[in-house]
């Protein structure tokens, strides 16, 4: 399919922020751009902060130095969001006032108030991506957007990866596919490299664990593949014990996606508890509190799987990062 032109002025994005030499978010040495906005709620996130589309406040109790020594954000909060607990002199948020204006930000010394998320023109994401040139040349690496869901971004995503190609980066993208096919239509055209999750086979489980069923999820991927032949397709499962870590969802989603000669991996993401701390930065609870890593048995069990329908033997393929 041939690549829609892009707009002269190109939209600003909601960006949560960009990280630098990352090796598992697709070929090579990769800078990786996180933009903001989710359509899962999947329990395990480890990046809470993309959920919410627009810039969230953040609270560090353990920078606070207190009401006595500074207590700027109290005067600063609109809507008396802010308060003080007079065990240790700290402050507080009261989440369900605060609206994320950020105007406290600005005015607290030890940064213990800060945002997730700014807006970004495409070139001020570029200017930045470019400073690791050097290394997508040397590794096959490039830029990679993921998020939340880049896709729900769908002007902004296209316009900078675009504008990448135009720069001679190669593109890649991280997606859980919940969004609507136009979305999906729109970006992959400028897409070299599509990581793709395939969190859990059953409608119903899917439903439970992300907050949605899968039917939307799978059509689009269907459809991609089969619509952007020449795009390279990478299936991954984040690989959380007693929800996905059987045969049985490995098997089907296997049995998906070897009809289709493009989607050219399948890579296991072992759980962690990465992002736990973040949710409490955010006013929320982290709902895997007794969840653990899955054994080294499982993954080597699971993966022998995917190497065996891969026809490959030997080393398993892991990724580090768990959306």
């Amino acid at each position: 399919m041939e690549a829609r032109p892009v707009t002269t002025q190109a939209p600003t994005g909601r960006v949560l922020n960009i990280q630098h030499f990352c090796t598992n978010d697709g070929p090579g040495i990769r800078t990786t751009v996180f933009l903001k906005g989710c359509s899962l709620r999947c329990k395990w996130c480890c990046n809470p902060e993309s959920i919410h589309p627009k810039p969230e406040l953040a609270y560090d109790l353990k920078k606070c130095i207190g009401e006595k020594e500074c207590g700027l954000c109290l005067k600063e909060c609109p809507e008396s969001a802010i308060y003080v607990i007079e065990s240790d002199g700290k402050v507080r948020i009261n989440w369900d006032l605060c609206t994320n204006c950020g105007q406290c930000v600005p005015v607290c010394p030890p940064k213990a108030l800060y945002l997730f998320g700014q807006e970004m023109t495409v070139d001020q994401v570029l200017d930045e991506v470019e400073q690791d040139s050097t290394f997508y040349r040397e590794s096959g690496g490039g830029i990679t957007l993921s998020g939340g869901e880049c896709l729900l971004q769908p002007e902004f995503s296209a316009a900078l990866l675009a504008r990448a190609h135009e720069r001679g980066i190669t593109t890649a993208i991280e997606t859980a596919g919940n969004v609507p096919w136009a979305f999906m239509e729109q970006v992959l055209p400028h897409v070299d490299t599509m990581l793709h999750d395939h969190k859990l086979t059953d409608p119903a489980r899917h439903k439970k664990w992300v907050g949605v069923d899968n039917t939307r999820i799978l059509a689009n991927y269907k459809k991609a593949y089969e619509t952007f032949p020449d795009t390279t397709f990478v299936a991954r499962t984040p690989l959380i014990p007693g929800v996905n870590d059987d045969e049985g969802h490995i098997r089907a989603v296997l049995k998906f996606i070897r009809p289709h000669q493009n989607v050219r991996d399948y890579q296991l993401l072992p759980y962690h508890r990465f992002g736990e701390s973040k949710y409490g930065f955010l006013g929320r609870v982290y709902e895997l509190e007794d969840f653990t890593s899955p054994t080294p048995e499982t993954v080597h069990r699971l993966q022998a799987l995917i190497d065996e329908a891969f026809g490959r033997g030997g080393a398993a393929r892991t990724a580090g990062r768990l959306p």
